[in-house]
């Protein structure tokens, strides 16, 4: 996973930040949709690698727990966390025991579960 994810940087638009991020997500039926943040002029209209991946998938018919793990890579020495933009839409399609896996560019891995990720969620549940 780590090639194919050092690999999507190159794909990432990022002019402005200079911050590539690429994202792989699987679904239980071990599908895998990648994405890569891509930047705008109009900040608003920048999206992040792991909501592209996660909306390709779904754009394909996956839906709410059709998902099983998460990858996310950054072009940084640092390994860095999804932003909260990108945690409530995981919380919308990933289970709570899903495996999220952080890489900074040399590779260099965190493993969380999205429960981790995401201590208090904002759920459908919560509509009720």
């Amino acid at each position: 996973m780590k090639s194919k994810l050092l690999e999507l940087l190159n794909n990432a638009y990022a002019p402005y930040s200079k911050f590539r991020v690429s994202c792989v997500v699987v679904t239980r039926d071990d599908k895998c949709y990648s994405g890569v943040n891509i930047e705008n002029a109009s900040y608003g209209a920048t999206v992040c690698a792991e909501r592209v991946a996660i909306f390709k998938a779904v754009s394909n018919g996956y839906r709410k727990g059709d998902f099983k793990a998460l990858y996310v890579m950054v072009d940084s020495d640092k390994i860095s966390s999804c932003c909260f933009l990108c945690r409530q839409v995981i919380v919308e399609f990933f289970g709570l025991d899903c495996s999220v896996t952080l890489y900074n560019k040399f590779g260099e891995e965190k493993v969380l579960k999205v429960s981790d990720l995401c201590p208090y969620p904002f759920s459908s549940g919560d509509l009720k």
